[in-house]
């Protein structure tokens, strides 16, 4: 557990990865999901998690609960739940917060002349609701946020009324949102320096604490916040690989890493142990199904790669020569010999231990298993491997409606693509059946439909490979959707052989969009029992 110190010059992480970076497209999440990202979030570090939407639907509220009982310990962090200026949300984001040691209520109301349109209300009107909206949530909860939606179109002078009404009510925390990535740098430094001075009650001395929520609409998301934390803002409201509406959210390792590296010109420190980035990259990528570009600063694939030969030879040299950090302090570990076919339980499980993960008794023995397949058909084990392999068995920890038993896949140029897949079911029920298709991919997802009577787009297919060589691990992560439209759901699955690992992503896709759309009775539409053999339309 990180042990959490503040002073004037430390910066709290905000983290809305399970709020904001859940309204991705396509990144809809389990409570069971939500719940291991919390956890892995308090091992990162951060200050404040905001655990989602409560008045958004029962089963958010439920995972809201379970997160403050279960992560919002008195030595973790902080737990907030969104509320709208409106009684009942404010109500019902109490209800998922109160159990937690740390509880924080966060109220918005939108503030700019196109969302007090929107609203049908002046400004005196949107005055008087932050003034009731605070005051309520303030009653309820010791520590209350507010945020002025849309502050970066909203006048200054507006904003100080707004945030003065809220701090008069007992707001604790004053948020100013860049809601739709709008704003510049130097304009935003001005306008965040203009509020913490003017704003009556909330200067220097105050104890109120300011925060910037950065959209990344124009690509500047991480360079506004930190034009803020320059300013005199001491919350940054970040989320993990920038996940976020529209084009994201300031990425929480971006802004970390840039205080991090940049000691002496920011002086400013923060909680995070940097080393679990990584990881907790890797699992909200894997649990969301959204694939990190391989560019990305300091998270993607290609941020400690080095190809061309005059950088090559730097690094060989001097890494610092080309890199202003080292991969291990985020986390990556470029060991490239780890384990072998020969290795046993132990000394797969102290591997684990040391990359973060803790697994014990049937857990350990499922992905020694796994461990041992793999290895029979590599030379060598990597970390990166490991790191695929947890992932993959982390991923199939939601509920199963079917999974995966067998596949056999007969494809090339001399017939056409043919898969058969053997499923079974909650109820131990067995189906076979085999399909023919354009590819064996496409073969084998044919196969799963008509076991699995869930009609669904395929929106995004994605393939990579783990690390280099022929025999290199594969991962896939699938995006589908109800055939009827509405949101998407994620799927990922890694393995040796790329159709497997096809299969296992699409699987977990379709036990998520059945949990959550309610076709958790669908039966197979030929007999369980039979093998059937269907020609493609």
């Amino acid at each position: 557990m990180v042990e959490r110190t503040y002073d004037e010059n430390t910066v709290i992480i905000f983290d809305t990865t399970l709020r904001d970076g859940e309204q991705s497209p396509g990144a809809t999440l389990s409570s069971a999901e939500k719940l291991e990202i919390a956890r892995q979030l308090s091992r990162l570090g951060v200050d404040v998690i905001e655990a989602g939407f409560p008045a958004a639907s029962p089963d958010d509220l439920k995972a809201v609960q379970r997160i403050a009982k279960e992560v919002g310990t008195e030595d973790g962090p902080s737990i907030a739940g969104l509320a709208r200026a409106v009684e009942s949300d404010i109500l019902t984001a109490w209800e998922g917060v109160k159990d937690a040691a740390k509880p924080r209520i966060h109220t918005f109301l939108g503030t700019s002349p196109s969302h007090l349109a929107m609203l049908r209300i002046d400004k005196a009107e949107g005055l008087e609701r932050i003034r009731k909206a605070v005051t309520l949530a303030k009653s309820l909860c010791d520590d209350v946020e507010f945020s002025p939606m849309d502050a970066g179109r909203t006048d200054t002078e507006y904003l100080i009324q707004a945030c003065a009404v809220a701090v008069e009510c007992g707001a604790t925390t004053l948020n100013i949102p860049d809601t739709v990535g709008y704003v510049m740098p130097s304009e935003w430094a001005e306008t965040l320096e203009m509020l913490i001075n003017e704003t009556p009650g909330a200067g220097s001395g105050s104890g109120i604490i300011w925060s910037v929520h950065c959209h990344n609409d124009l690509g500047l998301a991480t360079a506004n916040t930190l034009a803020g934390l320059q300013k005199g803002v001491r919350q940054v409201e970040v989320t993990i690989n920038g996940v976020g509406e529209r084009a994201g959210n300031t990425s929480l390792e971006e802004v970390v890493m840039g205080i991090h590296t940049r000691k002496q010109y920011y002086d400013l420190r923060t909680n995070i142990d940097s080393t679990q980035i990584m990881k907790t990259s890797r699992m909200v990528r894997n649990y969301m199904g959204m694939p990190v570009q391989p560019n990305k600063a300091i998270v993607g694939d290609n941020a400690f790669a080095h190809e061309s030969g005059i950088h090559q030879d730097g690094v060989l040299k001097n890494a610092e020569t080309f890199e202003i950090m080292t991969p291990e302090t985020v986390g990556l570990n470029q060991s490239r010999l780890v384990l072998g076919k020969h290795s046993g339980r132990h000394a797969l499980r102290v591997r684990l231990q040391e990359l973060g993960y803790d697994f014990e008794g049937d857990d350990l023995m499922e992905i020694f298993k796994r461990f041992k397949k793999l290895a029979d058909a590599k030379k060598t084990v990597t970390d990166a491997d490991l790191e695929a392999l947890v992932a993959d068995e982390e991923a199939q920890k939601p509920q199963e409606f079917f999974r995966l038993v067998d596949i056999q896949v007969s494809s090339g140029t001399m017939g056409m693509p043919t898969a058969t897949v053997k499923l079974v079911n909650q109820d131990s029920e067995e189906s076979v059946i085999a399909a023919v298709g354009t590819g064996p991919v496409d073969a084998s997802y044919r196969a799963v439909d008509m076991i699995i009577n869930a009609p669904n787009v395929l929106v995004e297919y994605s393939v990579h490979s783990v690390t280099e060589g022929i025999d290199a691990l594969g991962e896939v992560t699938v995006r589908i959707s109800p055939e009827n439209g509405g949101r998407t759901f994620g799927g990922y699955g890694a393995d040796g052989d790329i159709i497997v690992a096809s299969v296992k992503a699409y699987m977990a896709a379709l036990n998520r969009m059945i949990a959550s759309i309610g076709l958790g009775d669908v039966q197979p539409e030929g007999d369980a029992a039979t093998v059937g053999i269907s020609s493609s339309n």
